[in-house]
């Protein structure tokens, strides 16, 4: 008597071309404490930061995307972060209200970029909003973070002036306390996420939302393998979220691991760094 065996065949992916905006981090630091990553007392080797953005922009451009950069500020070393610097939709801009004094300069920065880029109309928020570190697009609808940072209040904001459904989720674990930190868009239709950052009610939505979603571990949620960049095909994450690669790659995707360990220092990664310009 012989068995069969099932052969699982993982799906056909398609990557898209996207537009990207970065900041060079010829200032970055960590000077101050405004997440549970940051310690002022840590050395942090600026030059070494340098390279591994650099690295991680070569590697959008060798993946065939096309990025933009903004010039950084002296003073304001989380400003490599473009992903926090506001939100890009259909042509349509709205910049950042952050969070703390430390970074409320870079709001004004990315407005005067998003209106010289032709983006119109370009606007900056009212309401607490820090971007697409909260703020994340899957098809046709926004996915909105809470709890830490982005207010329930600019969740409405964006509602309107984009003209979308934005579906709130609630944070819940301080290590995480943007949405792009816990949860990653893998394409128009799925999401990996790590559960235990999430409240008992938004762990209800994504379930129902994304049956079929990538489950981070804790490890791999903790060297920051959410916060990531998918064209629908590739996924740019951190080479360390081993498992994450594993189950990736199982279900079709090409994980592309990159080393960002000195960003991460101030609590960022490969998405912190990377906004999305969808003119």
């Amino acid at each position: 008597m012989t068995t069969d065996t099932l052969t699982v065949t993982p799906t056909q992916r398609t990557a898209k071309h996207q537009h990207y905006l970065m900041c060079r981090p010829e200032h970055f630091d960590v000077t101050y404490t405004i997440n549970p990553w940051m310690d002022p007392t840590a050395p942090v080797d600026a030059a070494l930061a340098l390279r591994q953005w650099e690295i991680l922009r070569e590697t959008y451009l060798s993946l065939g995307h096309t990025v933009d950069l903004i010039n950084p500020v002296e003073g304001l070393p989380d400003m490599v972060f473009a992903a926090n610097g506001g939100i890009v939709l259909d042509g349509r801009a709205m910049a950042s209200r952050f969070t703390h004094d430390e970074r409320a300069a870079e709001g004004q920065l990315y407005l005067d970029w998003f209106a010289a880029a032709g983006l119109t109309p370009a606007v900056q928020a009212t309401e607490q909003n820090e971007g697409e570190g909260d703020v994340l697009r899957i098809g046709d609808i926004f996915l909105a973070g809470t709890g830490f940072r982005t207010s329930l209040a600019a969740h409405r904001e964006i509602a309107t002036f984009f003209s979308t459904e934005v579906v709130s989720l609630e944070l819940v674990d301080p290590r995480f306390y943007h949405l792009d930190t816990a949860l990653t868009v893998l394409d128009d239709e799925n999401v990996a996420y790590f559960p235990g950052a999430f409240s008992d009610a938004s762990l209800e939505i994504l379930r129902a939302r994304f049956p079929d979603a990538v489950i981070a571990t804790a490890d791999d949620a903790r060297v920051f393998g959410l916060n990531a960049m998918s064209d629908g095909y590739n996924v740019v994450l951190s080479a360390r979220a081993v498992d994450l690669h594993r189950e990736l790659r199982a279900r079709g995707y090409n994980p592309v691991g990159v080393d960002l360990t000195e960003l991460l220092k101030a609590g960022g990664s490969a998405k912190c760094c990377t906004l999305e310009i969808r003119a």
